[in-house]
């Protein structure tokens, strides 16, 4: 049996990207991404939220459009898949989890406060580019869920 390993998440980027040009040529774009859930509480009427940070990886051409277009605080449509690594620092064992990256939709908001696609779409390549062979199908608006 073969499993799903597939993440989507809408939210704001926590950083300006830090971009990496490798030597072996290529382009690799790591940033943090913020989700948030807000909710009332049924006891106190309290608006409660919580906040989980994500850390993002995106390679190759998605990369190098991330290090264009990508900035602190702009609203991120991303899908990729969860990656899970371990190293050790000092004898000690530590645990990295991290979303790599196959699509990336930059967001705007409109008026009423609501999120919508731009004219630009990044989860498309770019005039003259060569394909991104694991970069989803772009998404309708009606695919996006508000």
């Amino acid at each position: 049996m073969t499993g799903v390993n597939k993440v989507t998440l809408i939210g704001n980027c926590g950083k300006d990207p830090e971009v990496k040009h490798l030597p072996s040529g290529k382009v690799v774009a790591k940033f943090t991404l913020a989700t948030s859930e807000k909710w009332k509480d049924k006891t106190t009427g309290e608006v409660k939220e919580d906040t989980q940070w994500h850390n993002v990886t995106f390679w190759g051409k998605l990369a190098e459009i991330i290090e264009k277009y990508v900035k602190k605080g702009n609203p991120l449509y991303i899908e990729g898949s969860i990656k899970y690594r371990n190293y050790e620092d000092n004898g000690v064992k530590k645990y990295f989890t991290e979303i790599e990256g196959d699509a990336i939709r930059l967001l705007v908001k409109k008026e009423d406060g609501s999120l919508a696609p731009p004219a630009y779409d990044t989860s498309q390549p770019m005039a003259g580019a060569k394909a991104n062979p694991v970069s989803s199908a772009p998404l309708e608006e009606d695919d996006l869920p508000f």
